[in-house]
């Protein structure tokens, strides 16, 4: 899919390529690309998380078939989670132990995780975005930008 955009952002023409319009999206693609190298070392060498890896295969599977809202939500489940957020006190004498044991590995947000994660977490919705926009599908199966 990147090299589809940026083989679509070289097609431009010299006009387009410098309105600020232009630079934006050349800027906007830089910056993905740049954000998406750390996955793709992770995917090359084998070393992706179990759960992020399984969410990329969901993303990728549901926009290869156009299902665009069902990848979203996959994308959310992955980035957002589910889990219930220590707000307030919840190391306090007895209780401790069951606030504890609701937050468990699956249910944590990957956003949260690290810098690193967030950038080609973000890449990964922006590659989303450009390829609903490029591929459209039904308006019940995208997402509204």
């Amino acid at each position: 899919m990147l090299s589809i955009w940026a083989r679509d952002l070289n097609k431009r023409s010299m006009e387009i390529k410098l309105t600020l319009k232009g630079k934006i999206e050349s800027a906007r693609f830089e910056q993905t690309y740049s954000y998406m190298r750390p996955l793709l070392k992770k995917l090359k060498n084998k070393t992706l998380v179990g759960d992020i890896l399984k969410y990329m295969t969901l993303i990728i599977h549901y926009c290869l078939e156009r299902e665009y809202i069902k990848a979203n939500d996959a994308y959310l489940q992955m980035a957002i989670g589910n889990a219930p957020w220590p707000i307030g006190v919840t190391m306090v004498g007895i209780h401790a132990r069951t606030g504890r044991e609701r937050i468990a590995s699956q249910h944590v947000a990957h956003v949260l995780n690290d810098e690193t994660q967030r950038k080609y977490i973000q890449g990964v919705k922006r590659l989303m975005t450009y390829c609903q926009r490029t591929y459209p599908a039904d308006p019940s199966k995208s997402v509204e930008y």
